[in-house]
């Protein structure tokens, strides 16, 4: 194999050298799971196991899996006293775990996105390189999927990606979910439902906006079909209502898929970390990072593209239809466009 004469030296011990530098370790990592292992054994040695129950002993197995599982209703913090409602749909003006984590998920973003958009110059810093490289990105992805439409919805991609994926990443912190006080925002129901209702008006609105309220539901409803007969009409109309029915899963579609997958997560990570105490849950943390990257970004592309689905008007599919039917007329008669060019006097 050919060598770059650039970049090759000739001391072969130096390129050695070289080759060993741009080698990537793993030797922190080993160290810091060796580290976590090794308190975790001694914490169960000398400290022993928490019961679940108070006045009886404590057993392994199960009361090492029962202290890492979350209940599915969110711990309430206000008002004092309060317990989680009971029942699938209730209304209860409470203050939840979840939110209260939410909360302090959106201050921290917007402290961070204060302090790395301030002082931006035609010569970037580092920080001004990050946010920069996240937003660029962001951006050529939503682009690249959704077209030239997709821009003006870019800011409402990009922030819906972010908060949701510091809303799943705070579960895998080690004081979220071990507290009443935190929870992570995303493995509450409450709040995934919250976030797709949020999704599902924004992308009807903005239909409404680019369409108008009658170029809007004649997508639904296209009662102009029956000019065309009153078979295409009923299955216009047929389609039409089905469409209009599908829209209202959409939403709960979005919420159960980023709520089933985070809390699923949770659970899996918490069994698995009372069985094995530490030497698995390791590598199941890293397959979390990446899973809540990919369902913050589920959640995010779809909520785009379902805007961009209510932006399209009704008349797509006939314009496609009309000009099929001129090239099919000009394959059929040569001389159509022809005669259609010649002026009339």
């Amino acid at each position: 194999m050919a060598t770059d004469p650039a970049t090759a030296t000739a001391d072969p011990i130096e390129n050695e050298i070289e080759a060993t530098r741009r080698r990537p370790s793993f030797r922190p990592i080993a160290i810091l799971a060796a580290i976590i292992i090794v308190l975790d054994v001694l914490a169960i040695m000398f400290i022993g196991l928490p019961s679940s129950e108070p006045g009886r002993d404590a057993s392994y197995p199960a009361d090492a899996i029962k202290k890492n599982l979350e209940p599915v209703a969110p711990h309430v913090i206000f008002p004092p006293g309060a317990h989680a409602p009971e029942g699938l749909i209730v209304v209860d003006f409470t203050i939840s775990s979840t939110i209260f984590t939410s909360w302090i998920i959106i201050a921290v973003l917007l402290v961070v996105a204060f302090v790395m958009t301030r002082g931006l110059t035609l010569m970037p810093s580092k920080k001004q390189n990050a946010i920069e490289w996240l937003f660029g990105g962001l951006y050529s992805f939503a682009e690249g999927i959704g077209g030239p439409a997709a821009v003006r919805y870019v800011p409402l991609f990009a922030s819906l990606f972010v908060y949701i994926l510091f809303c799943n990443w705070s579960g895998l912190m080690p004081v979220i979910g071990k507290v009443e006080l935190l929870r992570a925002p995303t493995s509450d129901v409450n709040i995934t439902v919250g976030l797709a209702l949020v999704s599902f008006v924004i992308f009807h609105v903005e239909g409404v906006r680019s369409l108008g309220v009658g170029g809007y539901l004649g997508k639904f409803f296209p009662l102009g079909e029956f000019r065309r007969g009153i078979g295409a009409g009923l299955i216009g109309l047929f389609v039409g209502v089905i469409e209009f029915l599908l829209e209202f899963i959409k939403p709960l579609t979005l919420a159960m898929r980023l709520f089933g997958n985070i809390y699923g997560g949770e659970v899996a990570l918490g069994v698995v970390t009372g069985l094995l105490i530490a030497i698995v849950p390791i590598a199941i943390y890293g397959l979390e990072l990446i899973l809540n990257v990919v369902q913050a970004l589920i959640f995010s592309l779809l909520t785009l593209m379902f805007t961009l689905l209510a932006i399209e008007g009704p008349h797509h599919e006939e314009e496609h239809a009309s000009a099929q039917e001129h090239a099919a007329r000009d394959l059929a008669d040569p001389a159509y466009d022809a005669a259609e060019a010649i002026p009339t006097t």
